[in-house]
């Protein structure tokens, strides 16, 4: 798989966000990627398409910390990064959406933005405390308004959204 940047003449230069140089994945004499190249600007879009088994999976799951490359790098707002885990990744301000959403229909939208990574207050050792759902609630808040999607209030449950209000909690 190979992709390619393309700008139109006279445009102004964007702020290079993500940028992926020369990332090869390997798994034994299977050869998934091959030197991808490709550059993310800020507020563009970008969807990465391709047939089965072309990589678009295997090159997400690099971006996002979830799998090591075998050569190549990553570079986010110009530092090279080395993601261990997806969590390295999010502390980065990089999010995956995958095609199932992996959200809990019968939650609502402020405790699936927190799910797993829950604000406690007060206790020992910061987690043995009890929620800060005020905090949670205000932060969800604050980051569904920068989606622009909108959504009437942050504790409806996920179960009632539609499809993009969904896509927006799960990016959120």
């Amino acid at each position: 798989m190979t992709l390619s940047e393309q700008s139109s003449p006279g445009a102004p230069v964007a702020e290079r966000v993500i940028e992926a140089r020369g990332i090869s994945k390997r798994w034994g004499s299977v050869q998934a990627l091959h030197e991808v190249d490709f550059s993310v600007y800020r507020g563009e879009v970008v969807g990465i398409v391709g047939d089965n088994g072309a990589g678009k999976s295997t090159l997400v799951n690099i971006i996002s910390g979830a799998l090591h490359p075998t050569t190549g790098s990553i570079v986010v707002d110009g530092r090279n990064v080395h993601f261990r885990s997806p969590v390295d990744a999010r502390k980065a301000g990089i999010e995956t959406v995958y095609q199932d959403l992996a959200l809990a229909p019968d939650l609502s939208i402020w405790a699936n933005l927190f799910l797993g990574r829950e604000k406690v207050k007060g206790g020992l050792l910061k987690w043995l405390g009890w929620l800060d759902r005020r905090a949670m609630i205000s932060q969800a808040v604050k980051d569904l308004e920068r989606t622009q999607i909108r959504i009437s209030s942050v504790g409806a449950r996920v179960g009632r959204l539609s499809g993009g209000q969904r896509q927006a909690v799960a990016v959120g």
